[in-house]
């Protein structure tokens, strides 16, 4: 079993983690603002799966080859920087194509909720630093006196199950920002090209990130 005397502590660290900026939080924010919150949900299971991947990767040992074999992490980031590289030109093409070869506000094309959770589930599992952390940040908080496997794996879950309510939360909350934004601003028909920024901003930060951290 853990030891249940630093369960605050990771429990507060858990939160501090989900609320910080990142690809996560970019990603829960943007198209639940423009879709509504059931696509912020979409993205979250994504993550949520993701995160299951993740503490089995480290419980069963598999992100020391992250570290033992430098090549496999710098191919996996390549994937991703293409891979978000690809969805921000694509948004952009279709925002110009949808909004500004258009004189009259023409209404986006909405993602499926499948494509949502696969977006969310690939955003964690194409980043290398992502599964490094869950491999640094989980050790932190066991001990000797019981099995490290079930202790990684206890605390695994607890913490992204703290992410899954915490992100579901977030997409209630930016969907109601979203329409009101939308609704004063008229910003509406440009949030395809807005999101294809962050895609592409998303993949200048993967390709130009540190191996170092989270």
């Amino acid at each position: 079993m853990i030891d249940y005397s630093v369960l605050p502590m990771f429990l507060a660290a858990c939160f501090i983690l989900v609320v910080s900026p990142g690809p996560d939080l970019l990603l829960i924010g943007s198209y639940s603002s423009k879709q509504g919150v059931k696509s912020g949900a979409a993205i979250t299971l994504g993550i949520f799966v993701a995160g299951i991947l993740q503490t089995l990767f480290v419980a069963f040992g598999l992100a020391k080859l992250l570290t033992i074999i430098p090549m496999l992490s710098v191919a996996l980031k390549l994937m991703g920087t293409l891979y978000f590289l690809w969805l921000g030109l694509k948004l952009i093409q279709q925002w110009y194509a949808h909004g500004v070869a258009s004189a009259a506000p023409v209404q986006s094309v909405n993602k499926s909720g499948a494509q949502l959770f696969l977006i969310g589930m690939l955003n964690n599992l194409l980043n290398p630093k992502a599964l490094l952390f869950f491999a640094l940040f989980l050790p932190q908080f066991t001990h000797n006196g019981a099995d490290i496997f079930l202790q990684i794996l206890t605390l695994g879950f607890i913490l992204i199950f703290v992410a899954l309510l915490i992100n579901l939360a977030l997409s209630v909350v930016f969907s109601i920002a979203g329409k009101k934004l939308a609704n004063k601003f008229k910003i509406g028909r440009y949030v395809d090209g807005i999101l294809g920024l962050l895609f592409i901003t998303l993949a200048g930060r993967l390709a130009f990130s540190s191996e170092q951290g989270a």
